[in-house]
């Protein structure tokens, strides 16, 4: 079993940046696709940034794209979101998942990490 804990959310003005940490345990994700995903009130669940198990595949969703990073830590058991000018549109749920195989199904989830961006 995988347990996967975020980190590092908050309150923010618009520009300013976050980076968010997702740790896991019970499990080395070594060889794990993660990812990030938010959820805004209201709205569905939606597909943020994926990085591979290598660190040689990564990809964005177009509305973040050339503002959020995201990367693995050298452990490997870690993968971080590095936010840089954020929008209001960007306030939401963070969620970090994990799966063997795809990040379009994770078997693994966080619990969520709050994100607003006051503007």
């Amino acid at each position: 079993q995988v347990q996967l804990v975020e980190s590092g959310g908050g309150l923010v003005q618009a520009g300013d940046s976050l980076r968010l940490s997702c740790a896991a345990s019970g499990r080395t994700l070594s060889r794990y696709v993660l990812g990030w995903f938010r959820q805004a009130p209201g709205k569905e669940r939606e597909f943020v940034a994926t990085i591979s198990w290598s660190g040689g595949s990564i990809r964005y969703a177009d509305s973040v794209k050339g503002r959020f990073t995201i990367s693995r830590g050298n452990a490997l058991n870690t993968v971080y979101l590095q936010m840089n000018s954020l929008k209001p549109e960007d306030t939401a749920v963070y969620y970090c998942a994990a799966d063997k195989v795809s990040i379009a199904t994770p078997n693994y989830w966080g619990q969520g990490t709050q994100v607003t961006v006051s503007s």
